[in-house]
């Protein structure tokens, strides 16, 4: 009852049950938790573990729901208003430049041979009725949020460190964005999560 039209209960269990028996830290995790997260992301229409729409990260004997960067962006596409969405990761060997004020502007040519090391990662987002927008966030700044958060030496940012970069670029660009209620629990249910703070669930 609370999946979307586009996702079937018999693909959620699936995906859950594949998910979870991958997975000796979820099956020693409490049921209701587990339970609790699936919902969750079915009331959101997230599938888990899949294209990295989302996650189930265990922490002790209890699971955090992890919204990923694409699972932000397909909620961006369903306000109706957002034409393209996306982010990119800028590497050390790059050619980046961007400026802010009345014109701003966006350039990154990556370097295909030898790219180097994260240096900065940005979110463009192109809206039906008004100009493209974007954030830029540097490394120390990636750094910064990194610490704050309660999986900054395993989970996440040690496993799909590249994808939580673009994450963080796409949550800082969707407060520039217009919301739909799915895409503000999201958001709330990742800051929580980042946070080390009940989800809620």
């Amino acid at each position: 009852s609370c999946l979307p039209k586009h996702m079937t209960p018999e693909r959620m269990c699936r995906i859950a049950v594949q998910t979870i028996s991958k997975s000796p830290q979820l099956q020693r995790c409490t049921p209701q938790s587990l339970v609790a997260a699936i919902v969750e992301a079915s009331s959101l229409g997230l599938e888990i573990d899949v294209r990295g729409q989302a996650y189930l990260v265990p922490y002790g004997k209890d699971v955090t729901l992890i919204p990923g960067y694409k699972g932000l962006m397909d909620l961006a596409y369903r306000s109706g208003r957002v034409a393209n969405i996306y982010a990119e990761t800028v590497c050390e060997n790059d050619t980046f430049n961007f400026e802010m004020g009345l014109e701003p502007k966006l350039e990154h040519k990556p370097n295909l041979e030898e790219r180097g090391n994260l240096r900065a990662v940005y979110a463009v987002a192109r809206l039906k009725d008004a100009d493209p927008v974007f954030v830029v966030l540097g490394r120390s700044e990636i750094e910064k949020i990194k610490r704050a958060s309660k999986a900054s030496s395993n989970g996440p940012w040690k496993s799909w460190e590249e994808e939580m970069w673009k994450k963080t670029a796409i949550r800082r660009l969707c407060k520039y964005l217009p919301l739909s209620p799915e895409m503000q629990r999201a958001i709330a249910i990742d800051e929580a999560a980042d946070a080390g703070q009940s989800q809620g669930l």
